[in-house]
């Protein structure tokens, strides 16, 4: 395996994948970040270069001080050749199995794999499935007027965060509200404000470049609240060269009709969000809150 640091490289391995997409905009994205200024402190890891057939995105070694926090240590994979993944998410040097993480990918076979490696490291899995989702035209949904009244367009802060702690499908716990107050701090968002400046509804972005947790108050639903929100995220992701893409769970038809309102599509793969942890990690007290 080989560990990327040369910034001619990664610029190569973000136009390979590139042409790549969209199967492999959860690494593409967060290549993309790492070339902007590497807001979350990610690295890329390759079972080999330049004809590379596995790569893996995760935090630098020092970022994740918490062995226990999943959302912190978030890799993502994608492969090429199945064998040489497997090879990779095997070599300890490449994934810490002994600590608490969460890998994404769009790969099936990526999801067989782990699923082999934790049962056999005695490993707790905790599988999430999603359906992707893709705006292939972000640029028409860029052009269309923003309409807001009587609210205004905003930008999160982490005053905010309490209350998207409150709303997360993953949240409730302090790792939780510590991961949600670091996206707002590194990657772009956007939100609509009322007349005192409360939080009406919001959008979120994060280190794979995906939009994540948007929301609006039960109060605001259904006015079209979200409509602007989405549109004022995807010109911020747009205008850095990103794709606009998101996940929603199955059975989530409201927020599906929602999406494809906005142009997006269905894409054939599913959105594997995978938490991993250790049985010891599991006995030492309040360590995981799942969903």
């Amino acid at each position: 395996m080989l560990i990327l640091t040369c910034s001619s490289k990664l610029q190569l391995l973000e136009r390979v994948l590139r042409k790549g997409l969209p199967e492999t905009m959860l690494v593409c994205g967060a290549v993309m970040h790492i070339n902007r200024g590497n807001p979350a402190q990610h690295e890329v890891v390759v079972d080999s270069w330049p004809e590379f057939k596995a790569v893996l995105t995760r935090p630098q070694k020092e970022v994740v001080k918490d062995n226990r926090d999943y959302y912190a240590n978030l890799h993502a994979a994608f492969y090429r050749e199945e064998d040489a993944c497997r090879t990779l998410l095997e070599n300890k040097d490449a994934v810490d199995w002994d600590k608490a993480f969460q890998l994404q990918g769009l790969q099936d076979g990526l999801y067989q794999a782990v699923k082999v490696m934790a049962e056999a490291r005695s490993v707790h899995m905790e599988p999430h499935f999603y359906q992707a989702m893709l705006n292939p035209d972000a640029a028409t949904l860029c052009q269309n007027q923003l309409r807001s009244d009587p609210l205004h367009l905003g930008t999160l802060n982490p005053s905010h965060a309490a209350l998207l702690n409150d709303t997360y499908e993953f949240g409730g716990n302090d790792r939780s509200l510590r991961y949600l107050r670091s996206l707002i701090e590194d990657f772009p968002n956007a939100c609509l404000l009322d007349q005192k400046g409360q939080l009406v509804a919001w959008s979120l972005s994060d280190a794979l470049g995906c939009l994540t947790h948007g929301y609006a108050l039960p109060e605001f639903r259904g006015k079209g609240y979200m409509k602007t929100v989405m549109q004022a995220l995807a010109r911020k992701l747009h205008t850095k060269d990103f794709a606009l893409y998101t996940r929603v769970r199955s059975e989530n038809e409201i927020s599906k009709q929602h999406l494809r309102g906005q142009g997006f599509h269905l894409l054939p793969w599913t959105k594997y969000v995978l938490f991993f942890h250790s049985k010891s990690h599991e006995t030492a007290g309040a360590a995981f809150k799942f969903l």
